[in-house]
């Protein structure tokens, strides 16, 4: 019995230990910006890309880094974040951007009205990044009601 219960133990640990953290990068943005100091961002034009500069340079801030800002269509942004030339695209998203299926949308950090229809307004980071879309949406979640 008490060697059962060993065995038990043993296996949980190397379980446990075998998860490692989540969530991960699989390419390493959030570790990178950290390292390198640099949190490279793409702004598209849009009405809300003043406050959302803002949010970046907050969250640059906080990760101990600088905002690179590149400015440009949503096209070429998602094209570079793609090719993993940006680590965050800002200036207008909105959470049914046809875009979901090139870059990981965080959630709605705020809404607005336009054409009388209520729009949630997100942010994107590199496809897959789930550490980085984490780090995103905590510093969303301290800063944004």
């Amino acid at each position: 019995m008490r060697t059962r219960l060993t065995s038990a133990f043993v296996a949980i640990a190397l379980l446990a230990a075998g998860c490692g953290s989540m969530p991960e990068d699989p390419d390493g943005t959030l570790d990178r910006v950290e390292r390198e100091g640099l949190l490279r961002v793409g702004a598209s034009p849009s009405d809300r890309t003043a406050l959302e500069e803002d949010l970046a340079r907050g969250l640059a801030a906080e990760l101990g880094a600088r905002v690179q800002l590149t400015r440009g269509g949503e096209t070429t942004l998602v094209g570079a974040m793609e090719r993993g030339e940006l680590d965050l695209l800002i200036g207008g998203l909105h959470a049914d951007s046809p875009w979901s299926d090139k870059v990981s949308i965080t959630r709605a950090y705020a809404e607005s009205t336009e054409a009388g229809e209520t729009v949630k307004h997100v942010l994107a980071v590199p496809l897959g990044e789930n550490a980085m879309l984490a780090r995103v949406e905590t510093y969303l979640d301290e800063v944004t009601p």
